[in-house]
């Protein structure tokens, strides 16, 4: 058995299930492009939803709500900005970073809930200007995958969001465009984690023990499943901790057990402190968290980045045979679940800028000018 669950998830896009709500905050405090197409959020006060990179005036946080979707802040009953125009962005206008205007045209044509079968890849290609061969290159790079795992990943997504929502087994996996129960059922593990029916139940049965420490860089949250580690937070509270944890499985078997988890605290504490390597496959980090084959490649590399250094995307694109996904190595770090085990903040933009990072930038410059100064004694 390996020691991570390796399946294909679906990108951190606007295809994607949406981040915690704090993160979301975060993301709209700081303005934070690598969030476009994740979420979108609304002001009650004005009426309008917004991109996260949104340059208008900052909302207070009680008047803000999140959305997976624009069409569920319009049903919402809210309009889009006319500042930062998220339908445009959608649609494919060139922003930077987001995608571009063929591959977003593209996910568009796939994915409308108007048809019942998605059109060829031919089709589409066509349909936006490109060769087949050239629209998969275009894919890889800024998503990470190509066009048929694409596809994939979004049928698994819409069957995840049905249960989530409340359908019944059959019905969700009809209404995601499966044909037949059993090819459900024999890929389960990877596009749930779970059985279908314990994954409709909001994760019960699932056993996820977990426990809180105090660092030098705020509280760690780290939480294991039989098969190993399953996440690793930073964070300021362990109330937003546990509440990012319980945000995907509120019905899951959440055990708080200090003591059990002791060794793997340990090792995290280790990495986090710069006292062992970073391999993703040494004995005292077994993984179980989920990502795509490319999600995999980036984070081994992240793991191959020797304590003090950086790499910038670009660099850890080319690293892993893909030079021209630098966007999509970016979104890779940000879908990292186990901070410190996979060591993304060692990932930074092209000049150096420390750009965005999931438990806050002055944490990763943190992080980093401390691994300087171990790795110059």
């Amino acid at each position: 058995m390996t020691q991570h669950s390796l399946a294909l998830d679906t990108p951190a896009l606007a295809t994607t299930a949406m981040p915690s709500p704090e993160e979301c905050w975060q993301a709209v405090l700081g303005r934070d492009r690598t969030h476009n197409g994740r979420f979108w959020f609304s002001v009650k006060t004005t009426g309008v939803y917004c991109r996260p990179s949104c340059a208008a005036r900052r909302p207070l946080r009680h008047n803000v709500a999140f959305h997976p979707t624009p069409d569920a802040a319009e049903a919402a009953g809210f309009r889009p900005c006319k500042r930062c125009k998220p339908r445009d962005w959608l649609a494919g206008a060139a922003v930077e970073g987001g995608l571009s205007k063929p591959v977003a045209r593209a996910c568009a044509l796939f994915d409308s809930p108007d048809i019942d079968t998605p059109p060829s890849l031919g089709e589409v290609a066509r349909r936006v200007g490109l060769s087949s061969g050239a629209l998969s290159k275009r894919f890889i790079a800024e998503l990470g995958v190509n066009p048929r795992d694409w596809l994939v990943a979004r049928k698994r997504e819409r069957f995840r969001k049905a249960l989530r929502d409340g359908e019944t087994v059959a019905d969700a996996l009809y209404g995601a465009g499966y044909g037949s129960p059993s090819r459900v059922y024999e890929t389960s593990d990877k596009a749930l984690g779970m059985t279908p029916a314990t994954y409709a139940k909001g994760g019960a049965g699932a056993h996820i023990d977990y426990t809180t420490v105090e660092s030098d860089y705020g509280r760690v949250l780290v939480a294991t499943t039989r098969k190993g580690i399953a996440a690793v937070f930073l964070g300021d509270s362990d109330r937003s901790l546990e509440s990012d944890l319980k945000r995907d499985f509120p019905a899951a078997d959440l055990t708080r057990d200090d003591s059990m988890l002791k060794p793997r605290v340990a090792a995290v504490l280790a990495r986090l402190y710069g006292r062992k390597p970073s391999a993703l496959d040494a004995p005292d980090a077994p993984l179980d968290i989920v990502g795509t084959a490319f999600q995999w490649k980036v984070w081994k590399a992240l793991t191959e980045i020797p304590s003090g250094e950086t790499r910038s995307y670009g660099e850890i694109a080319r690293s892993i045979g893909e030079p021209t996904a630098a966007r999509a190595v970016g979104r890779a770090c940000a879908s990292n679940q186990a901070a410190v085990v996979i060591p993304c903040h060692r990932a930074v933009g092209a000049r150096g800028s420390l750009t965005g990072y999931r438990w806050g930038v002055a944490r990763k410059e943190r992080l980093l000018a401390d691994e300087r100064r171990r790795s110059s004694t």
